[in-house]
């Protein structure tokens, strides 16, 4: 049996990469050792040694979770790129159970917010543990974990999250400090068939025109691979456009900007009378604002 390679190797190009991966258990990369992105603020060793336990830990345990986050990104692109921490993604319901999997392993664990937020911590390395987004529109359920993604990293064998749900969970990110848009598009241009594009127009029915706004940003950045997104997805998007464009005016003035950012559209809703769609907390009178 060929051994893995001790680099990751660059994925195939997205016209010849085999259909059908996503059913089957080859993984999509290796990352294990040098080959693993460096870490910021941390020392390599300490987050290394980190990384391994957390992950034996979690696979272990017998808890389903989904790597995400820049070491997806990694294993799906080819890109090396440095990362802080390790995104961790579970259901809702599971997030407890790792919380207290771990504070039995004598690991610091956290709730930064209950609403889609912990972390697992030991020294200056954590992890992250996501079961849903800041604004309660992406929730991580049993169908993200329907098909077989996997990939080793630390040398611990692990699933990704699939590529359909990873745009779903990077399409609403943007705001002044984070625009996760060359992700999605670097997705698109190296995991391009393996896009469930009917699922992922489900996922994000409500909010078709940031599927819109994606899709025409690949074609912009990539015009000689515009063919990776369906045709008739785009032909559905710009006819949603068209037909919105007849509809009457809304009679409520609603803003939301705030999905994306709650603090860069705040004015919106504190002033300029728009009304709100998410639940981020506004500052009481006397409090102030920041940025």
């Amino acid at each position: 049996m060929e051994q893995p390679p001790a680099q990751p190797q660059p994925l195939p190009p997205p016209d010849t990469a085999p259909a059908g991966r996503h059913h089957g258990g080859t993984s999509y990369a290796v990352l294990t050792g040098e080959a693993l992105p460096p870490t910021g603020g941390v020392e390599q060793e300490e987050a290394d040694r980190f990384y391994t336990d957390s992950l034996n830990i979690l696979r272990d345990s017998g808890i389903p979770f989904l790597v995400a986050g820049t070491f997806a990104v990694n294993c799906y692109t080819g890109i090396n790129r440095a990362t802080k921490d390790l995104d961790i993604f579970c259901k809702p319901g599971d997030f407890p159970r790792i919380l207290l999997h771990f504070k039995d392993q004598g690991f610091e664990t956290e709730i930064h917010d209950e609403r889609w937020l912990a972390k697992v911590k030991r020294g200056k390395c954590f992890f992250d543990v996501i079961f849903s987004s800041a604004v309660a529109v992406v929730t991580i359920t049993d169908q993200w974990f329907n098909e077989s993604h996997p990939a080793e990293l630390y040398d611990v064998p692990v699933q990704l999250t699939p590529p359909t749900e990873m745009i779903w969970s990077k399409a609403l990110l943007q705001n002044r400090n984070r625009y996760d848009g060359a992700d999605i598009a670097h997705m698109i241009l190296r995991q391009g068939d393996r896009i469930d594009w009917h699922r992922l127009l489900s996922h994000m029915e409500q909010y078709w025109e940031v599927l819109l706004i994606h899709v025409l940003n690949f074609r912009f950045i990539y015009p000689s691979e515009r063919d990776r997104v369906p045709r008739w997805l785009l032909d559905e998007l710009l006819q949603r456009a068209r037909m919105h464009a007849d509809l009457p005016v809304p009679m409520t003035r609603v803003c939301r900007g705030r999905l994306f950012s709650p603090e860069d559209y705040r004015v919106d809703v504190m002033e300029w009378g728009f009304a709100d769609l998410v639940g981020a907390a506004i500052p009481a009178p006397g409090e102030g604002r920041t940025g």
